[in-house]
């Protein structure tokens, strides 16, 4: 059973802790509605919450509890003892006091408590304000409640509002970078364009080089070569001697 409690209460302050920024050390804001109950119950306040939380809480009080109290006289007297044994904070309505339950209110918004008390109209009042966690004596076992309608909505609308943000801004990033593939392929085709080259494999130099003369030097070497071409074609004639020159 104690192990059961134990989870539940750790899963509650597990969801305040991630939604609602609640940190360690966890701050008890007690008033005297609560300290009566124990006291009739003969709880340690800060023995059985220290037990309950498993981790380390801070016991705190205001100055308009204390006087709530004190104003209420002897039917609180014992409730008023253990009050006054917590640290008291800073309310803002020192001089000038208010009840207990608007002084706790206007703590809660600039504050992050766990409220422990016994006023069932604070108690309702505090459900519907998201962000609120609530403490409070079933007989002589401390329960913390489970966080309020309020405080699921206001969640699911922030994890909504979170999921849709993520989403377009991951659209966003996916058009940014098609811009930028878009740019980069416009500029691949932009330099594509010109005139080309031709192709050499399809190019055939041409045999005769058009307006350039020829070399003089060249064109006289040739001509030697042609003539002495004929003159080697040319059959020598021979002459032939008569019989009485050869016997001279």
């Amino acid at each position: 059973m104690k192990i059961s409690r134990f989870k539940k209460a750790h899963k509650t302050l597990t969801f305040f802790a991630t939604n609602f920024d609640y940190r360690e050390p966890y701050q008890i804001l007690v008033d005297a509605t609560f300290c009566q109950i124990a006291l009739q119950n003969k709880v340690i306040i800060e023995e059985q919450i220290k037990k309950y939380f498993q981790t380390t809480i801070k016991l705190v009080t205001t100055q308009c509890v204390i006087l709530e109290a004190e104003s209420l006289g002897s039917p609180l007297a014992g409730a008023t003892m253990i009050v006054k044994k917590f640290h008291v904070h800073k309310c803002g309505h020192e001089g000038a006091p208010v009840p207990a339950s608007q002084c706790i209110k206007s703590m809660t918004k600039g504050g992050r408590y766990v409220i422990a008390s016994q006023d069932r109209t604070l108690q309702d009042s505090l459900r519907r304000v998201p962000g609120r966690i609530l403490l409070y004596l079933h007989k002589a076992t401390p329960v913390l409640e489970e966080p309020s309608e309020a405080s699921k909505k206001y969640v699911s609308k922030k994890s909504q509002k979170s999921l849709t943000s993520g989403i377009e801004k991951h659209v966003e990033h996916l058009k940014q970078i098609q811009t930028i593939q878009n740019e980069k392929l416009y500029k691949q085709i932009k330099t594509r364009r010109g005139p080309k080259n031709p192709n050499p494999l399809s190019c055939k130099k041409s045999t005769k080089q058009k307006g350039k003369k020829p070399n003089p030097i060249i064109a006289k070497e040739s001509k030697l070569s042609e003539t002495s071409k004929v003159q080697m074609k040319k059959k020598r004639k021979r002459i032939k001697t008569s019989n009485h020159i050869k016997t001279l």
